[in-house]
Parts: C-alpha cells; sequence; structure tokens
C-alpha cells in the first residue's frame, strides 16, 4: 500500500520533478503577494490583460534573438502605458479599454505566431510547461521573481495605502504616479516570471485565487499576505505532486487546488461564509 510518504517523495525523485516544484513555488510567492494588492485595488483584469498582451512580445523578441523574457516584459508594460493613455484621453471606462488593448495584442500575437516558423510550441507559450524547466531557466525565475518580492515587500506599507485610498497617499506626499506605474511594473515581472510555469493564461488564476481567498478569511491586511502566501505555496506543493501521479498538466493542477481552496473560503469562511451565514 502507498503511502503519503511514498506519494510525495516519489515525483521528487526526479530532478525534472524538483525544478518543476521549486520554480512553481517561487511563482506562487511572488504571485500570492501581488495578488492582495490586485484584489485590494480591483486590478484582476488588468492582470488578465497584461498577461494576453505578452504574446506579440515573446514573438518578436524571438525574431530578434534576444531574450523572451525581454520580449514579454516590454509588451506586458506597453499595455499597461497605453491602457492607462486612451483612459485618461477617452470617456471609455477603463475596463473596457483593458478589454479592447488585450484582445487586440493578443490576437497580434497569435497571427504573428502563425506567420513565423519557431521551435516554441504555441501550448507551452499559453499553458506553460514547468516540467521542462531547465536550470537556467530556475535561475532566471529566481533573480525575477525574488526581485519582485524584494520590492514589494520593502514597499507594502506605501503599495497598500495606494491601493487604499490613492487621494490620502497623496495629500501626505506619497509619490502615487511612481506607485501606479511601479505596481504595474511589478506585475509585468511577475507576468514573465510565471511563464515557464504556467503560461500566459493560466498565471491570471494564480495572481487572484490566494488574494481572493485570503480576503474572505481576514480583514487584516498583514494576515492576508501571509494566509495568501500560504494558499498560494500549499496549492504548488500538492498541485506539483498530484500532477505527476494523474499524469496533468501542471499549471493546471496547481490553479486548481487554489480554486478548492477559494471554494472552501467561501463556504466555511468565519464571517462571511454562504453556509456559516445560513446556520446563523
Amino acid at each position: 500500500m502507498t503511502t503519503l510518504y511514498d506519494f510525495v517523495a516519489l515525483p521528487l525523485s526526479y530532478p525534472f520533478m524538483q525544478r518543476a516544484l521549486v520554480v512553481s513555488l517561487l511563482v506562487a510567492a511572488v504571485c500570492a503577494v501581488l495578488s492582495c494588492y490586485l484584489v485590494l485595488k480591483g486590478w484582476s483584469l488588468m492582470g488578465d490583460a497584461i498577461s494576453h498582451a505578452v504574446l506579440p512580445g515573446i514573438v518578436i523578441a524571438y525574431l530578434l534573438s534576444i531574450p523572451l523574457a525581454i520580449g514579454a516584459f516590454a509588451a506586458g508594460l506597453s499595455c499597461a502605458l497605453f491602457t492607462g493613455y486612451l483612459k485618461e484621453n477617452s470617456r471609455i471606462k477603463e475596463d473596457t479599454v483593458m478589454g479592447i488593448v488585450f484582445s487586440g495584442m493578443f490576437g497580434f500575437g497569435l497571427v504573428l505566431f502563425t506567420k513565423v516558423e519557431t521551435e516554441q510550441h504555441l501550448n507551452h507559450i499559453l499553458f506553460g510547461n514547468v516540467l521542462g524547466v531547465t536550470t537556467r531557466d530556475l535561475i532566471e525565475t529566481g533573480i525575477v521573481a525574488g526581485g519582485t518580492l524584494l520590492i514589494v515587500l520593502l514597499k507594502w506599507r506605501d503599495l497598500l495605502l495606494y491601493c487604499f485610498d490613492p487621494n490620502h497617499a497623496r495629500s501626505i506626499g506619497l509619490p502615487v504616479r511612481v506607485l501606479h506605474y511601479g505596481l504595474l511594473v511589478l506585475l509585468a515581472l511577475t507576468i514573465v516570471a510565471s511563464l515557464k510555469a504556467v503560461g500566459i493564461i493560466l498565471v491570471i488564476a494564480m495572481l487572484i485565487g490566494p488574494g481572493a481567498t485570503a480576503y474572505l478569511l481576514t480583514d487584516s491586511f498583514e494576515r492576508m499576505l501571509v494566509i495568501a502566501a500560504a494558499v498560494a505555496l500549499t496549492s504548488a506543493f500538492i498541485g506539483t505532486v498530484v500532477s505527476f501521479h494523474i499524469d496533468g498538466a501542471t499549471g493546471a493542477c496547481i490553479v486548481l487546488v487554489q480554486a478548492l481552496f477559494f471554494a472552501l473560503a467561501f463556504l466555511f469562511a468565519p464571517k462571511g461564509g454562504i453556509l456559516r451565514r445560513s446556520a446563523a
């Protein structure tokens, strides 16, 4: 009979699974922290927009023979800047602008991809290929994710005040515009760091799920950060191990575990859980 130890130890006996687990945990940690700010700011669609908009940047970077991460970052940041410009210079609401920009850039990326002969597999770009992560990929992801996480943790109070009340942040002298675009840059970097693990489609789930789950469970932002990180890291571990045994897509398994945590929080949260409210 297979024990729990054997269930966990078997996949981790393979080097490619060890690399997959490490990169999944790195991505989960930085996505969890940033997701708290996105949920608080109401920027979930912005994460979706930037994640889709990186596709043309990836293809153009391939054509120019430069690192794909550079192209992805440039395209993601361009999407955010262009969205802000359109919002400030038209009557269209921000969510509509984001939908137009990211769908247009994603469509442009698909057209480019179909016209360019490349060894890159579209499914790997869209959904990630965490089992194919090399040591070099792991180092690159660690540098980007670690740097992003460090910046967020150093400026977490300023970012919190900006997300919660931009007017108050401006009144006490905080550089609101710098914080605004700084958060967009961190979001773009996080998406770039997540490409190898979960791709441009599933990364949005990792940027929303942990923060949304934690938001249901606490009113304290400090505890929200801790809960989001715990949910994300646990989901990454369980999803990676389970994907090996069921021969499933690792990124998708991680996202499914996160969705399960959210469902449990939605039902059983101490204050706002549906079942607890019904019982009361």
